[in-house]
């Protein structure tokens, strides 16, 4: 490959310093679920965050697709911009990576209208069609979730979705691999890593788990690869997320 690790940490790095690096304790956003995924060929990298939350301003869950890669695979296309400079500033700003979104759950009646934060029991829960019953507060301990108020929140009955329908409210491989070359094969996957905090200046390049993989793809191979004990990925560690 004729990308080095030091290259691709730069390039992570860069995206990092332009806050396009996802950011586990996003004040806006109730963290709920990460997995990171690896895809390489001969020629070419990319790596892939799925950040899966509730964030009451937008109104609905969703799934967050980070990809950085050397070759960007069906960036946005022009009419998608007011302007040629517009669209032209969004390519030099964005040289090696993506932001897409997708959403797991097929409905909103289950979150009350006038209060997004608040769940509406007397709705029902559509994800990916399967319906999902509303839990009981001792299903809601069993998952590891101590609920804030007598009645659970939005943002927990997401977290109990990631922790009891993980697959589900993540990504499928065709959405996986939204900006992704078709040519790449997925090299490795990760459901906890040792994150940067972004917003106190950490950079990915301060990460063993990102330098072992910016390692393992230069060198084209994943068998020696080995996850640090730093993991810290799970919405636990990032109290503060979600808290604007």
């Amino acid at each position: 490959m004729k990308w080095t690790s030091e290259k691709i940490l730069e390039t992570l790095d860069s995206c990092a310093e332009e806050f396009t690096f996802p950011v586990l304790d996003n004040g806006y956003v109730y963290l709920a679920a990460t997995r990171m995924s690896i895809f390489g060929n001969e020629s070419d990298w990319a790596i892939v965050i799925e950040v899966f939350g509730f964030s009451p301003r937008s109104g609905d869950p969703d799934v967050q697709i980070y990809t950085f890669s050397n070759n960007l695979y069906e960036r946005d296309s022009s009419e998608k911009y007011v302007s040629e400079e517009a669209y032209r500033n969004y390519l030099e700003n964005n040289p090696f990576n993506e932001s897409r979104f997708i959403y797991p759950i097929d409905n909103s009646d289950w979150i009350d209208e006038e209060e997004q934060e608040s769940l509406n029991l007397n709705g029902t829960c559509l994800l990916r069609s399967k319906e999902i019953s509303f839990p009981l507060i001792s299903d809601y301990e069993k998952s590891g979730i101590e609920l804030e108020e007598d009645v659970p929140l939005t943002f927990e009955f997401c977290r109990f979705l990631a922790e009891n329908y993980r697959e589900l409210v993540l990504c499928t491989q065709e959405e996986l691999r939204v900006s992704v070359l078709p040519s790449m094969e997925l090299l490795f996957q990760l459901d906890d890593w040792e994150h940067p905090d972004i917003s106190d200046g950490e950079l990915p390049s301060s990460s063993e788990d990102f330098k072992n993989i910016a390692n393992a793809l230069e060198k084209g191979s994943f068998e020696s690869f080995e996850a640090s004990d730093k993991n810290n990925t799970h919405w636990r560690n990032w109290p503060e997320a979600g808290t604007l």
